[in-house]
Formats: structure tokens, sequence, C-alpha cells
């Protein structure tokens, strides 16, 4: 099955543009520019991407990512939003989107940030396909049980709702154990690419991960900041 993306931008330019660009990667891009229809669209079809602009007629591309995070948690998500408006892209990274990608934007950019956006998709269908076979076994680390077979993720006995940025990010911390990362290393790691700027989608991550994994989210003992340097993994905080 191809892939497809449902691109919501009232900017017929714009969303043209886009439109050429995801064809050249084989990529079927179905553009709603009224956000009430799109939201319609996004809960009753299965689209491999979403695409969000900001502002739109109707209802607003936060409104659409709000809704649909809350309905299919899986669902991968890029908003769109002006370069000035930093409010703009850590609001959609904290209510669920997965990147985001400001204007004026590259080709090369937006290829990329897609690219790694269908990698992870790609990743979550073979997952859930009953014909994958996981030679190494789940992740075990306390009470931590990691399951890359079928995106699972299990703690003291809780299967935690993570989206599949979030698995992914969680995964490649636990399985480098007290092992610091800085931003830039998890975007290129996690995301697929490596752009100055774009640190805020590490962030937001990270705080959504803790808020669904630590017992006190204000006081990570799971996924710790190491100031100036980054981000990593303490083994003992899940070991009960």
């Amino acid at each position: 099955m191809s892939d497809s993306v449902l691109l919501v931008e009232d900017d017929r330019d714009i969303a043209e543009l886009i439109r050429v660009n995801l064809l050249e990667l084989g990529v079927e891009t179905i553009v709603q520019d009224q956000g009430d229809k799109a939201l319609k669209m996004a809960l009753e079809n299965d689209y491999s991407l979403l695409i969000l602009d900001v502002m739109l007629p109707e209802v607003s591309g936060l409104d659409i990512c709000r809704q649909v995070r809350e309905q299919k948690p899986s669902q991968a998500i890029i908003m769109l939003t002006a370069k000035s408006s930093e409010t703009d892209r850590v609001l959609g990274l904290e209510l669920g989107a997965d990147d985001y990608i400001t204007k004026p934007f590259s080709v090369r950019e937006l290829q990329a940030r897609v690219r790694s956006q269908l990698r992870k998709v790609h990743v979550l269908q073979a997952a859930n396909s009953a014909d994958v076979v996981d030679n190494n076994g789940p992740l075990v680390i306390g009470d931590l049980h990691i399951n890359q077979k079928n995106h699972q993720v299990v703690f003291q006995d809780n299967e935690l709702e993570l989206t599949a940025t979030e698995f992914e990010l969680l995964h490649h911390l636990a399985s480098h154990p007290n092992q610091v990362f800085s931003r830039s290393q998890l975007l290129e790691s996690v995301w697929g690419y490596h752009h100055s700027g774009y640190e805020h989608t590490v962030n937001s991550h990270i705080n959504r991960l803790r808020a669904k994994i630590e017992i006190d989210a204000t006081s990570p003992q799971i996924v710790q900041t190491v100031w100036g340097v980054g981000y990593k993994f303490n083994p003992q905080g899940v070991e009960f």
C-alpha cells in the first residue's frame, strides 16, 4: 500500500508546492483547505501522515492535532508554523505533533521531515504485522518492558500509550542506559535529521514522555536532564 498524506493548508501556492514535492517521494497527497472538513477526514480515514497548517478556517491546525491525537494515538502529525511563531511550535508539540516545519521552508527540509515520519509509520506497521519475528526479544529493565515487535511499553504492569515517536525516543534512551545524549544527537537518531533550531522538538517529546512514565514528572527519576549537555536514561529509576 502506498503512503498517503492529508495536507491541510489554505494557501493554494504552498499546498501545490508541497503536493508536487511529495509526489517526488511517491507519496499521494490529499489537500484540504477547511479545518472542519479536514478534522472529519482525519478521524474517518487512515492516512500515513497529517501535515497541518496552524491557521485554518473554522478549526485550527492545533485543534485538529489535539482531537486526532486523542482518538488516534499513533497517527503521525507534522505542523506547519510561521517562522516567527515560537508559541505555535511549542504548543503544537505539546498537543501531540511529532514534528514541525517552519515557513518558509526548503524542499530538502520538507522531504527530510516527511521521510522521517513515514519511516516511523513503516516500522509501526511492521511491528503490528503477524509476520514479524523479534529475534532480540523485549528490552527489560527493572519493571519496564519495551517490546519492539508490537511497539508495546509496560511499566509496573501498566501499558503506556505512546506515540511512535515517543516509543522510539524511549527505546533509544533505554537501549543506552546512563549514556548522555545531546538534543542534536537525539534529533539525528530518533527523528532522522540534524538541523539547528529544532531543539524544541526534543524538549517537548521528553516532557510528554515524562508525563506518561514518571511517577512525578516534576522530579524525573527515569529520563533525567544532564544540565548543559542533554538527557539520559537512569536504569535505577525503573528498578523497584
